[in-house]
């Protein structure tokens, strides 16, 4: 199956979205713009706020870590002069982690990136937080018993290609330029090249790779971003019902 959404579920926030896939489930939310503290406030500019909360336990480094790639990631996508002197603030809460993540030996704050961003992007994208341009991240691995890079692999696929080489999480805007590029473990530049290309279609390109069998919808393969469009007009058509009701 390919991600299961849910989006403006949240009633206590502007926006909202619960993203599922692969085993993992996080729930975002969005709250802005509104009011921020003095001590933060820009003059020109909105101030971006992103907190990213564990499935079990308190934050730690890597939440902190993961948190900052966020949030340079989402403000280059926000028009932050428009809604000058406000905070837009992004709770994202991990609600569950796939089976054996802990086994496969790489780096889980990556495997986990392409989720929190996607959920992110879901978020704002059901607020009236104003963006240049969308988002669509993906996950590629690179084993030496897999003949190709792996797309968004799933913690058995990972599994059952150990040793994992190296893996490498690509963003990109609808306008197909590289917003985020983070990658841990050994690896050469045609291999990275390979890499960056296989995710820049399965993001962007219409009619090019598909995310796997989970992103087959009626016998042909879509794209990140086809998906992700496909997402908000299926919630416009379900708001706009009325509409057309008799």
């Amino acid at each position: 199956m390919g991600p299961e959404t849910i989006l403006s579920h949240l009633h206590r926030a502007d926006g909202s979205a619960t993203y599922t896939y692969n085993g993992y489930s996080i729930i975002g939310s969005v709250n802005g713009p509104i009011e921020v503290p003095r001590r933060d406030e820009h003059a020109e500019e909105a101030t971006i706020e992103v907190n990213v909360r564990p499935a079990v336990g308190v934050g730690s480094p890597k939440e902190r870590h993961l948190e900052t790639l966020l949030h340079n990631t989402l403000r280059s996508i926000t028009l932050i002069r428009s809604i000058p002197r406000t905070l837009v603030q992004i709770t994202l809460q991990i609600r569950s982690l796939p089976e054996g993540e802990a086994a496969v030996g790489v780096n889980s704050s990556l495997t986990l990136l392409p989720h929190l961003l996607n959920t992110a992007v879901l978020a704002l994208l059901s607020t009236s937080v104003p963006l240049a341009t969308i988002a669509t991240s993906v996950l590629v691995a690179v084993s030496p018993k897999a003949p190709t890079p792996l797309l968004s692999p799933t913690a058995t696929e990972l599994l059952r290609v150990k040793p994992i080489r190296s893996i490498h999480v690509f963003a990109f805007s609808g306008e197909r330029k590289l917003l985020l590029n983070e990658s841990d473990g050994a690896f050469s530049v045609n291999e990275w090249d390979e890499a960056c290309e296989m995710a820049e279609e399965v993001c962007c390109k219409e009619g090019g790779v598909g995310l796997g069998e989970g992103m087959d919808v009626d016998g042909q393969q879509i794209n990140m971003e086809g998906w992700l469009r496909d997402v908000v007009r299926r919630k416009v058509e379900l708001e706009q019902r009325w509409r057309t009701a008799d």
